[in-house]
């Protein structure tokens, strides 16, 4: 009961718009003074300083510094450019052009909404100017950008890998193909929008055009490779990995581009301290809300409860979905990660789910629930850019948002889509 009560104040707080991580560390509080009295806060106290500084947690920021260098440092206007001469001919291809990029541009910084704030705020004034609707150019950068934190390196990844104690490479390493697939689905879409609506040709394919883009983007294309290949080839760990990010878009936009100045340095770290921030007061909060959540043995429970319901794997996977897809829309994704991950391990471990696959399960989830209002962060974003309302943009955004629905059912179904790179490199 007591457990109920401070999850449903927990809902409380968060629908009278207390910031999210304030509203955690109430009702956790709350919960731990109501368990083993005032003595409770020395061990809350603790928890909150330990929960921000677990080492895998440390990518977090330099991942999302890394993505702000880029943008300042001319790293991914050279990316758009060299996209635009490789498939910009095709019909709707600037549409397609939104695509690659942000797939690109998420292999470096691994977060959405660092992704849809650079490359939005090239594309999407772009995209308005050449004839597309505003409200579907906000929507396939939206989604283009929540579909890439599937693809290594990402954010919500790291963060589960942390909490669940699961490899974070082989999340990365589990991440690959469902977003390739997503990635492709999603080009193929936009086609289909491209060809129903008339949208526009960019120039007309050159080879000199693609050569010089080729040239002026490689520094910037090797970046991936760097990072990656490092992490996969097992030369840097996932947070040696994120340092190895920063140093190289810094050395990229500094010495080769030329672009960094100390001004836009100096702004660049203030956006990575502010985003990171906010993840990182979720952490250290929801780290308390664990503590109290582990104490009372809710998760035990909960996952008693399930299996009460029904023991088929089948609709359990299912009742997990609906679960997360429900948190996805009313809470932020680091949030949501957080809270539902301590809750639902022992349920995972108990129906013989892999955690690696788990982890996919969830960050598409996440993907989805940065989609669909009320909270949709990352939706709300590219309508900031693109100067829409939230709802007409969400209705043209339904196709993509079933685009993700599909990969998440395939994803959750068929476990070789996850784990069939992670087996045979590993296993």
């Amino acid at each position: 009961m007591i457990t109920l009560s401070v999850l449903v104040l927990l809902v409380i707080l968060i629908a009278i718009n207390v910031p999210i991580a304030v509203a955690i560390l109430a009702v956790a509080l709350f919960g731990v003074v109501i368990n083993k009295g005032m003595f409770g806060l020395y061990d809350a106290a603790l928890t909150v300083f330990d929960g921000a500084t677990s080492f895998p947690l440390i990518a977090i920021p330099l991942f999302i510094l890394a993505g702000a260098l880029m943008n300042t440092g001319g790293i991914s206007r050279r990316l758009i450019d060299f996209t635009s001469a490789l498939i910009g001919f095709v019909r709707g291809g600037l549409a397609m052009v939104n695509v690659g990029v942000s797939l690109f541009f998420a292999e470096i910084s691994g977060s959405a909404v660092a992704d849809v704030a650079a490359i939005g705020s090239v594309l999407i004034p772009s995209m308005k100017r050449k004839g597309y609707r505003p409200r579907f150019a906000a929507a396939v950068t939206s989604s283009s950008a929540s579909l890439a934190i599937i693809i290594p390196p990402s954010i919500p990844m790291i963060l589960y890998g942390a909490i669940a104690d699961t490899s974070i490479t082989q999340l990365f390493i589990a991440g690959i193909v469902p977003g390739l697939l997503g990635g492709f689905s999603m080009l193929v879409l936009c086609y289909w929008f491209a060809v129903r609506y008339d949208l526009p040709r960019e120039e007309a394919f050159s080879l000199r055009r693609l050569g010089k883009a080729f040239v002026a983007a490689g520094p910037a294309l090797l970046l991936p490779l760097i990072i990656l290949g490092g992490i996969f080839g097992g030369i840097v760990t996932a947070t040696e990995g994120a340092g190895l990010a920063v140093v190289a878009a810094l050395v990229i936009g500094t010495l080769v581009y030329r672009e960094v100045r100390i001004v836009a340095l100096y702004h660049a770290l203030i956006e990575g301290v502010t985003q990171t921030a906010i993840v990182m007061l979720l952490v250290a909060t929801s780290a308390v809300l664990g503590l109290y959540l582990t104490e009372s043995e809710a998760p035990q429970r909960f996952a008693q409860a399930i299996i009460g319901l029904t023991d088929n794997k089948i609709f359990v996977l299912m009742l997990l979905n609906v679960l997360l897809l429900f948190l996805g829309m009313i809470l932020h994704g680091a949030a949501a990660i957080i809270l539902v991950t301590p809750i639902v391990l022992p349920l995972i471990h108990q129906m013989g789910i892999d955690t690696v696959q788990f982890g996919v399960m969830l960050t598409l989830n996440i993907a989805i629930g940065q989609q669909t209002p009320p909270v949709a962060s990352v939706l709300v974003t590219a309508c900031s850019i693109a100067r829409t309302d939230i709802w007409g943009t969400t209705r043209t955004n339904v196709p993509f948002i079933i685009l993700l629905l599909g990969l998440l059912i395939l994803v959750t179904y068929v476990p070789f889509v996850s784990l069939g790179l992670v087996d045979w490199l590993y296993r």
